[in-house]
């Protein structure tokens, strides 16, 4: 790949600006310059760098992306001028709703098979920051003109290059928040009109709409007298699975749970050992987990709107045990 009208500082791996998560929506003057809303997307979070040479895809964990998106690869080379690079997001749209899980099959397929499925299967790239334009570095450029620049430089975009909505206003962002989530939006980014672009600083601020569900708590991490997270289960195919794990309890949580766990009262549907990646497969860990099986037990948890299908992609948090209900009762959520 020919780099060639990128700033030297430019050129890939880039540190990408990060975001702190924060409780609820900050408001409008909370980050210098004034707040700026926009969505969070479910996707990848990646840089495009368009040299004399064509376009790349680069990822947050600084991985050449580009093998796996030739779509976007040749979107980018095709509707961006060379000199540019860009932040945004990888995302797949399936009836209406982010489809995460495609995009990690964009991971897991042959080489072979890759130019089938996407054409099959199209990806979009969600731009929401220009870091360089006509090869001048503008990270030192206000948040506000960079934006002006990046809207100018997509306004002659076509599918399946796309610019992310961002807001001033509010109680416009209030709305997407609770509208966007059916749509696997997991929440707003907030980011300061005045700032610079701050690579590898959580600079900005997050917040992810979560909803309050009901699983099946039906083994813990610790011991059962001092559990240090609960694992959760939701019946799915007529079996009980594993479907995610909460985040560590604090001791007094720890002991409020303990009063309802009990041993098995028969043949426990899950083993007492697995790996780190039965639990949660985005981990880098794959040694065993053992666990602490125990008599299910309905539990109230908190989780972002990143379900699977069949499993939650980030930590639950835990709430309260519901004793009052039969596990039996329980069920998926419907997203």
């Amino acid at each position: 790949m020919d780099y060639k009208g990128i700033p030297a500082a430019l050129h890939p791996p880039v540190a990408l600006a990060l975001a702190k998560a924060v409780p609820r929506i900050p408001g409008a003057n909370a980050l210098p310059g004034g707040s700026i809303f926009e969505p969070k997307w479910d996707g990848f979070r990646i840089s495009i760098f368009v040299g004399a040479g064509g376009a790349s895809l680069w990822s947050r964990q600084s991985k050449d992306l580009s093998p796996y998106f030739p779509d976007l690869v040749a979107a980018a080379a095709g509707q961006i001028p060379p000199g540019c690079v860009l932040d945004g997001e990888a995302v797949i749209w399936s009836g209406g709703r982010l489809d995460f899980e495609a995009l990690q099959a964009r991971m897991t397929t042959s080489k072979a098979k890759l130019p089938v499925l996407a054409r099959a299967v199209p990806a979009s790239f969600v731009a929401f920051d220009l870091l360089s334009a006509a090869g001048h570095d503008i990270r030192g450029v206000p948040l506000s003109r960079r934006r002006e620049l990046l809207e100018a430089l997509a306004s002659g975009w076509d599918p399946p290059l796309s610019l992310s909505p961002a807001t001033m206003v509010r109680a416009i962002a209030m709305t997407w928040f609770e509208e966007m989530s059916a749509a696997g939006i997991e929440g707003l980014v907030i980011k300061g009109a005045g700032q610079a672009y701050q690579g590898g600083v959580r600079q900005w601020l997050k917040v992810k709409h979560r909803d309050v569900l009901d699983v099946v708590c039906g083994a813990v991490i610790g011991s059962m007298s001092h559990p240090i997270a609960l694992v959760a289960g939701l019946p799915i195919g007529g079996k009980l699975r594993i479907v995610g794990r909460s985040s560590v309890l604090s001791a007094a949580t720890g002991r409020e749970l303990a009063r309802y766990l009990r041993p098995p009262a028969g043949v426990h549907p899950w083993p007492a050992v697995i790996s780190q990646g039965a639990l949660d497969r985005f981990s880098k860990e794959r040694g065993p987990i053992d666990l602490t099986l125990v008599e299910p037990v309905v539990v109230e948890v908190s989780a972002d709107v990143a379900w699977s299908g069949h499993s939650f992609r980030h930590s639950l948090r835990y709430l309260r045990v519901r004793s009052e209900l039969s596990p039996t009762t329980v069920s998926p959520p419907k997203h």
